[in-house]
Parts: C-alpha cells; sequence; structure tokens
C-alpha cells in the first residue's frame, strides 16, 4: 500500500495577530511544522501549538526561517553557511524546550520560506542546515523539498531524511517551486491540488508549470497554513487519499 504523511505549516500567528486555523486544520494532518518565533510565532503560541498536537498525536517538527518577522521568512537573506546554521539550532533548540516540556518528542525539523528555498539549491547552505540538525539530534529527520540539495546533504552526512511535496504550490522543470512573485506559482483550485497529491503519491510525478512532468519522491506532502483554503484542502486531500487507497500517516 502507498503512504504519505500529511504535514503544514503551523504556529504561525504572533502576539495580537493571528494567522490560519490552526486547532481546525490538525485533527487532519500527521505532522505539523511550528513556526519558532524568527519568521513567526512566538513563544506562547509554540507552546499551544505543541499542546494542541499532543492532543491530536499529530508529530510535531521545528519551522526555523531566517529572522525576518516582516517578511514572514520569505525574503532571501545574504548570509553565510555557519550563519544559518546557528540560526537553526537557535530555533530548534527552543522548540525543543516546549516539546520537552509537554512529553513530546521533537520528530523533525523543515527550514521555512526562502531559508528552505535557497537551501534546495545551494550545497553549502544545504551542508550547514544538515549539521546543524544533526548536532541538535542525529536521530531527527530534515524534510526537504523532492530532489533538492537539502536531501544530498543529509545523505552526505548521514541525517535521516523525508522528500517532501507541495499541494498548493508548482513547479518548475528542475524540480524547484515556483517563485511566489510569479503568475500561477500557487495553486488555490481544490481540485486540481488533490489531483496533484493523488499522482504525486501513487505515480511519483508531477506536471510543471511549462506542461512537462517531472518525478519527485513523496514521502510528505504539505500544505501552507497560512493559506485560504488551508483546511479546505487538508480535510479534502486527507479523505480522498485514503479513499483512493493510500495510507496517510506520519514518515
Amino acid at each position: 500500500m502507498a503512504r504519505i504523511d500529511l504535514n503544514c505549516d503551523l504556529g504561525e500567528s504572533f502576539g495580537a495577530y493571528t494567522i490560519g486555523l490552526d486547532d481546525q486544520v490538525i485533527p487532519f494532518i500527521t505532522s505539523a511544522n511550528v513556526a519558532c518565533g524568527y519568521h513567526a510565532g512566538d513563544p506562547v503560541v509554540m507552546e499551544k501549538t505543541v499542546a494542541l498536537c499532543k492532543a491530536s498525536q499529530v508529530q510535531v517538527g521545528a519551522h526555523p526561517g531566517f529572522p525576518d518577522l516582516m517578511g514572514f521568512g520569505r525574503r532571501n537573506m545574504a548570509v553565510k553557511p555557519e550563519e544559518a546554521g546557528a540560526y537553526v539550532k537557535y530555533q530548534v533548540g527552543a522548540l525543543k524546550a516546549f516539546c520537552d516540556a509537554a512529553g513530546v518528542p521533537l520528530h523533525h525539523v523543515k527550514p521555512h520560506g526562502a531559508l528552505y528555498n535557497m537551501a534546495g539549491k545551494d550545497h553549502a547552505l544545504a551542508l550547514a542546515i544538515a549539521r546543524a540538525v544533526q548536532s541538535v539530534d542525529p536521530e531527527l529527520t530534515l524534510l526537504a523539498l523532492s530532489g533538492s540539495q537539502m536531501v544530498e546533504a543529509a545523505k552526505e552526512i548521514g541525517l535521516p531524511y523525508a522528500s517532501e511535496v507541495f499541494a498548493d504550490r508548482a513547479y518548475l522543470s528542475d524540480g524547484s517551486l515556483v517563485p511566489r512573485s510569479q503568475p500561477g506559482a500557487l495553486i488555490e483550485d481544490e481540485d486540481l491540488a488533490v489531483e496533484r497529491v493523488v499522482r504525486m503519491a501513487l505515480e511519483g510525478k508531477v506536471t510543471a508549470i511549462d506542461g512537462t512532468d517531472i518525478a519527485i519522491q513523496a514521502d510528505s506532502v504539505c500544505v501552507h497554513g497560512d493559506g485560504p483554503k488551508a483546511l479546505a484542502f487538508v480535510e479534502r486531500i486527507a479523505q480522498t487519499l485514503r479513499r483512493e487507497g493510500v495510507e496517510v500517516r506520519a514518515f
């Protein structure tokens, strides 16, 4: 039986500002990537999100990003690989403290936004991130874009990894994500999103924005928690995958 993890980027509210419908989304997913206070989130939100995940038996992952609250971590930053590694350690350590306090194991680490996309193509940056994760806990899994340099970096140092695909993002022919600044980068049609996820899970293929089919490894599929249709997407994707005979469970 084919199987896949269904993950969502969550815990992105901050202070008086609410982003996403975390409490409604969490029951439909199998793992969560929790913002760690740099691009989004704050200590109170982190603690609450870990508690929500525990209540629904959802695996908790750290979602470290660039220190760019104003830009939601989606703006490229010129940082040295060792600096990025320190950012990752700091944020993973913060979320791990909340997990330890709640009696919940920290399951994985998934970089966020610009850090994720840059590390997907920059091997030195990817290697610094992988080593940072490994230094915190060598048993943590690095959740990384399928076919990216982060996957190669994890393989290089023997760090567990899982390959991620996206329900709500379009792909370029090289397997990277279409930049959000370009038309067609976001997939907002529920039927299309579900159709693409089922194909990725069962066939290991996705149609790029130029119409070509590309091969991907779909260990986990992501829905962005800040999207307007996040709840509808995760609910329909989970139901449809199970109906198609795909087991939905954490990697």
